[in-house]
């Protein structure tokens, strides 16, 4: 099929190639090859011949073909469910980068709700052969760990418990527990925590830890769950805290997209003052944390130091496929704002 212009029939277009590269520096083909190859041998001013013609036309290296010919296709499937949500889509944009940086070609791949989006993305991965798979937090089912394994693919998890592949998490069970001794420290003896019934690995970690080291420590804990960590979750999640007479006077919540929604419902709802009336206090640090509107309290995941060590275990992985699997527990630290003030004389926070 062809374009006009002008009444005249136009060919269709295509990217320039490594011959038409050869063809205006006056070099064979097989020189434009080498002088793209990183160590390969080319005299020096051949290679300025050919750069200087392959700036002209706007020449790019077909990594496509290139990786056919080696049989590697420098894809790494990003592999997560709703990643377009909350940190995620933050964790997600900084793997992005840090790949492209190395030279690889991010592939996100949402692993869907349903059996039937699950398989399409599976053989979306699986079907182009990607090199590596890092599976995000949330709920990903097991399906691509194990396809990732059988196929011999370097496999890192982010966020969540998986056995004998690398680790990259946040310590969310030492961040829950400083949490509530420090709210008990500030005089808070009535606390709730706002979770999710989604019941991913850190969702479950941060709840019972949380829990598990306020009753420990002689304090009231109401738990409520929103059907998902975002917004809405966190809103009916509000509500149910809030039913009854006994208010909490200090909130943990599984998120800062749940933290906001608490923040909106006891001021908005109820005209109740953050942090006078009641404390909360978020997870993860987005950047809207720190609007004017929030300034909330919260736990710091930092997704470029994620997604950093993340890439750095595949590598790993890649040059030493038979060494023991690696978990690495990143420390998260609270990021003090104006929706919790700890005790003056509180002692050591994360």
């Amino acid at each position: 099929m062809t374009d006009t212009l002008n009444g005249k029939a136009q060919p269709p277009p295509r990217f320039v190639s490594a011959r038409d590269v050869a063809e205006l520096a006056g070099v064979s083909r097989s020189a434009v090859s080498r002088a793209f190859t990183p160590g390969a041998s080319v005299a020096p001013e051949t290679r300025e011949k050919i750069m200087e013609a392959a700036t002209r036309l706007g020449y790019q290296v077909n990594d496509l073909a290139r990786g056919l010919l080696a049989n590697r296709s420098r894809i790494v499937g990003l592999v997560a469910t709703k990643p377009e949500v909350g940190f995620r889509a933050h964790l997600t944009a900084a793997l992005a980068a840090v790949l492209i940086r190395r030279g690889s070609v991010p592939v996100l791949i949402n692993a869907g709700e349903t059996t039937e989006e699950t398989e399409a993305a599976q053989r979306t991965l699986f079907g182009h052969r990607a090199e590596a798979v890092i599976v995000l937090s949330g709920s990903p089912p097991s399906s691509f760990i194990e396809l990732a394994r059988s196929n011999g693919l370097p496999l890192v998890a982010i966020g969540r418990e998986a056995p004998e592949i690398d680790l990259v998490q946040t310590d969310n069970a030492a961040a829950a527990r400083a949490l509530a001794a420090a709210f008990i420290r500030a005089g808070h003896r009535r606390l709730a925590f706002a979770g999710s019934e989604s019941g991913t690995p850190a969702i479950v970690e941060r709840e019972q830890a949380f829990v598990a080291e306020a009753r420990r420590l002689g304090a009231v804990v109401a738990v409520a769950r929103g059907p998902d960590t975002d917004y809405a979750g966190g809103l009916l999640a509000a509500e149910r805290l809030f039913s009854t007479d006994e208010r909490p006077s200090a909130m943990f919540a599984v998120n800062d997209l749940v933290a906001f929604a608490l923040i909106d419902h006891v001021k908005t709802r109820l005209g109740l003052r953050v942090p006078e009336d009641v404390a909360v206090v978020g997870f993860d640090d987005l950047p809207e944390a720190a609007w004017l509107g929030y300034r909330l309290s919260t736990f710091r995941q930092d997704p470029l130091d994620l997604a950093e060590r993340a890439v750095a275990l595949l590598e790993n992985r890649a040059a030493n496929p038979s060494t023991p699997p690696v978990s690495l527990r990143i420390e998260a630290r609270l990021m003090i704002r104006d929706t919790f003030r700890p005790a003056a004389d509180g002692g050591p926070l994360p």
